[in-house]
């Protein structure tokens, strides 16, 4: 019910009268004074005056469940949402809850991962008041193989997600990693379960560097926060609903066609790689190919025009692309 409150102050920009909040909530003038005192509680600058009704006029940075619900126009993604202060890992808890027969659009958030994870295995924690971490639960109708272009259909909705909210110059390293001024400030890992060759669940999990003030030695040449780039501290709880709406609009348009042909447009305006030279590094390091990275075709494979003049297909997982001279 807070979270329906939220919403109606949010979107009417005024006054909104008990009246009207007992009306279109279904609830008694009581239980809106309740509700109101309890986001009061919570840090909602909710001003009441007679005769008026009630004017949100400032919002702290809350990421629990009305915070983000509040926020959300979407039809399926996000109608249940589970928040922990703590977490291990909200890619194992979206798992764990899908296995148990969770529905489509579950949405997971935690305001510290103390075991979170990247590609080929890397540790990804998020400090607690800082970052986002976040899973969503997919349920697609599409074969396995298809599986990986999800993470190019998030990493597209994550980046339109940080433009619409901050207007940074946001890009996507091919595949998943977004990033602004040449550094990373988000990751994504795609997993999935299967059952009988069939895809049972999969798991999108992004983690998202917003309030970082600053990071350790070794991150800091390639790593930033949306707070280092913008200046200003960020709401992670915008973030988390401008990802959550967008990722519902592109994997509605991939779902049509099981395939990248109509994310593709929006997806190169993004890539940071397209005409620039590359190399291909497999996962022990050592380099495969250069070439000039031209786009990516309708399965998400990078397109590389090597140096005798061949275009070359790159799948994602198989191997790493690299900016010739460091990591974009």
């Amino acid at each position: 019910m807070k979270e329906k409150i939220l919403r109606l102050l949010r979107e009417s920009g005024t006054y909104v009268s008990g009246q009207r909040i007992c009306e279109e909530l279904g609830i008694s003038r009581t239980a809106v004074w309740k509700k109101i005192r309890a986001l009061q509680d919570e840090g909602y600058r909710i001003t009441a005056v007679t005769n008026k009704g009630y004017l949100l006029e400032e919002e702290p940075d809350l990421m629990n469940r009305e915070a983000v619900g509040s926020l959300l126009h979407t039809k399926t993604l996000g109608k249940t949402i589970e928040y922990f202060d703590e977490i291990d890992s909200t890619n194992n808890c979206c798992k764990r809850m899908g296995e148990q027969g969770a529905k489509q659009g579950l949405l997971v958030i935690a305001d510290r991962q103390a075991a979170g994870r990247g590609r080929r295995g890397r540790s990804w924690e998020t400090p607690a008041g800082a970052s986002i971490a976040m899973s969503i639960l997919l349920k697609p109708g599409i074969s396995p193989d298809k599986a990986s272009m999800l993470t190019i259909v998030a990493a597209l909705a994550v980046a339109d997600a940080v433009k619409e909210v901050t207007a940074l110059p946001v890009g996507i390293k091919w595949p998943n990693d977004i990033v602004v001024r040449g550094k990373k400030l988000c990751g994504i890992l795609t997993e999935m379960s299967l059952e009988l060759s069939a895809i049972n669940y999969v798991v999108v999990g992004i983690g998202i560097n917003v309030n970082n003030t600053s990071f350790p030695p070794e991150l800091e040449k390639i790593a930033t926060s949306l707070f280092l780039e913008k200046g200003e501290r960020i709401s992670r709880s915008r973030i988390i609903a401008a990802a959550v709406d967008a990722l519902e609009h592109y994997y509605e348009l991939f779902n049509e066609d099981q395939d990248l042909s109509e994310l593709r447009g929006p997806y190169e305006a993004y890539l940071v790689n397209r005409n620039q030279p590359v190399r291909v590094m497999a996962g022990d390091g050592t380099v495969e190919d250069e070439g000039v990275a031209l786009g990516i075709d309708n399965l998400g494979r990078l397109q590389i025009r090597l140096d005798g003049g061949e275009v070359k297909s790159v799948m994602a997982g198989e191997v790493s692309v690299r900016g010739i001279d460091g990591y974009v």
